[in-house]
């Protein structure tokens, strides 16, 4: 049975699609089978995984409205070990077709039940803000992991992630809960950022993961030759913490 998780935080630039490729990488890496779905127009998850966006013949746009398969919809790239649905500027429009159907909301949920048995892992990268896209994603997963700076204002921003996680909750999936915090871009020199860090576990306790993703050059370069990190250079520092990260989800998986 696949485990569905949102990567997803209403503040952009946290590197929430960094943190999709690399755990999906990371979690190939070590054994799982693992699908990302890209919720996001901009379709960076679908270039990062070294997928051309603009060649789609089949996208999530087409899964949402039903038109196809995860099966027919997804792409493989072999370099990467993990399987894509994508997406490009054509799931901008399905915000407004998705208002007058019916199941708007769990549209992404019907279409995963038919992959349910294919996968041990589905990755949902949402976009940063509260749209029927980042609906479908909440509605369709068994949880949400939360990349966050360590940063004061992204403590903001995440006390409105936890009301709108509890609204779903309540509303439209008692599954919905929150598996971690996942600390990313992490610079143990800044002072405040380590301030931030402390806060957190204060504040979350064991819902911080316990690995830390530093800031590193080589996870910011790898998009741009269309792989993850972890892929691009398996010895840089994020890459390694990235597979360590994937290794402690797999663990946390094991005791739910």
């Amino acid at each position: 049975m696949a485990r569905v998780f949102c990567i997803a935080n209403q503040k952009g630039g946290v590197g929430k699609t960094t943190t999709t490729v690399n755990l999906a990488a990371g979690l190939a890496r070590v054994g799982q089978r693992v699908l990302v779905v890209d919720l996001d127009p901009q379709g960076n998850a679908t270039m990062g995984s070294g997928i051309d966006k603009r060649t789609l013949e089949l996208s999530v746009y087409d899964v949402l409205l039903e038109n196809a398969t995860i099966a027919e919809a997804r792409q493989r790239n072999d370099q990467v070990g993990y399987d894509v649905v994508g997406a490009n500027r054509e799931l901008a429009g399905a915000e407004v077709e998705l208002v007058d159907l019916e199941r708007r909301d769990r549209r992404l949920k019907g279409a995963l039940v038919a992959a349910n048995d294919q996968y041990d892992f589905v990755l949902v990268d949402c976009p940063p803000s509260l749209s029927m896209l980042t609906l479908n994603g909440l509605c369709s997963a068994h949880g949400v992991i939360v990349p966050m700076q360590c940063e004061y204002f992204a403590l903001e921003g995440l006390s409105d992630l936890v009301n709108t996680i509890k609204q779903v909750h309540a509303n439209l999936n008692p599954d919905l809960k929150i598996i971690g915090l996942l600390r990313v871009m992490f610079d143990p020199r800044i002072t405040l950022q380590q301030q931030v860090s402390e806060q957190l576990k204060t504040h979350f306790g064991n819902k911080v993961f316990d690995t830390v993703i530093p800031r590193n050059v080589r996870l910011a370069e790898a998009p741009s030759y269309g792989l993850p990190g972890v892929i691009f250079d398996p010895s840089s520092k994020g890459a390694q913490a990235f597979v360590a990260f994937a290794q402690e989800m797999v663990g946390r998986i094991d005791l739910m």
